[in-house]
């Protein structure tokens, strides 16, 4: 068994791949950082290769296919992401196009590519990770949400063709809420509400993966924010999800 996880030098992906290496999954962990991967190979063992790439890089993207076709990659995590604060006017150009490319590009790209090897095998997991940001409208983090609403809207589109071809293979989207990560620090934001252990997160998702859910709410506090995000009207919900963001400016 082969899982291929993005993002998985710290937090959720991370933790991803400590689990699957526990249950015998050889794995191929990709980031940008290579020191960090270095160590998370150095930590989990003989089992784990690394791959180092920035994921904004369209050719990267394709390169990483060309390296794992062959490996019958079993499961493939789309976890790499990243946020920003600040109004929409205001912020960086440059890092919300980074962005797009690497919370929409990269999954886009690597789910099209290894869902088509997957399909001709009829078997297989995909997971890609969104937010709790995907169900909302979100000012001062507007880049952010709508990268994160995208990914989950083609998880879903995605399901459904699966669905009537008949197909085993498996997609889900995992959105969490705040969870403890590094996340905060790129985005340059400050938690509002006190967030989730990353492990028990990555065990969570893990486990409602394998039991083929396609939308996974960790923690029961963001299951009842999701069910009361969809009664309330968009302007409300905009409101609303303002005041919450200007709470976590540093």
């Amino acid at each position: 068994m082969k899982a291929l996880i993005t993002g998985a030098s710290s937090g959720i992906g991370l933790e991803m791949a400590k689990i699957l290496n526990k249950e015998g999954y050889e794995l191929i962990l990709v980031a940008r950082e290579k020191e960090k991967l270095q160590k998370v190979q150095e930590l989990l063992g003989a089992n784990v290769k690394i791959i180092v790439a920035d994921l904004s890089n369209e050719s990267k993207l394709k390169e990483i296919y060309v390296l794992c076709k062959n490996e019958k990659i079993d499961v493939l995590i789309n976890n790499a992401g990243f946020g920003d604060f600040g109004k929409f006017d205001e912020t960086d150009l440059t890092k919300e196009l980074q962005m797009i490319d690497v919370n929409i590009k990269a999954v886009h790209v690597l789910t099209k590519l290894f869902l088509k090897d997957m399909k001709k095998r009829n078997y297989g997991y995909i997971l890609n990770v969104a937010s709790m940001a995907a169900f909302a409208p979100g000012p001062l983090m507007a880049t952010y949400y709508s990268t994160k609403s995208y990914v989950l809207r083609l998880t879903t589109s995605i399901y459904e063709e699966l669905r009537r071809d008949k197909s085993k293979v498996v997609v889900s989207c995992l959105c969490p809420g705040p969870v403890d990560t590094n996340f905060n620090n790129v985005a340059n934001v400050k938690f509002s509400v006190k967030p989730l252990n990353s492990k028990e997160v990555a065990q969570y998702a893990l486990i409602k993966m394998f039991d083929k859910k396609l939308i996974i709410i960790p923690g029961f506090k963001m299951k009842v924010t999701n069910f009361f995000t969809r009664l309330a009207p968009t302007k409300l919900a905009a409101r609303i999800a303002y005041t919450i963001q200007h709470k976590k400016m540093k």
